[in-house]
């Protein structure tokens, strides 16, 4: 739990988490669902996340859905 100061009120309020949830999911696990299903809104509602999620974590990989969809894995 987390103490911080409400930006309305100003008083002092306990919070059990800020921001969003982090999400537990791989770039492999990615890789592994994108060569079965061949497509990002499927791939995004079987892993239960949204597509943003799924294209951020290509790209922090320097990988593009193009590269699964052709078979071709440069890295």
């Amino acid at each position: 739990m987390k103490i911080i100061t409400c930006p309305h009120c100003g008083k002092l309020v306990g919070t059990l988490s800020l921001g969003r949830p982090t999400t537990k999911i791989t770039v492999i696990e990615v890789c592994d669902a994108l060569r079965l299903l061949h497509d990002i809104p499927t791939v995004a509602q079987k892993l239960g996340c949204s597509r943003a999620l799924i294209y951020k974590i290509l790209k922090q990989h320097d990988l593009a859905s193009i590269d699964f969809s052709n078979e071709r894995i440069e890295k």
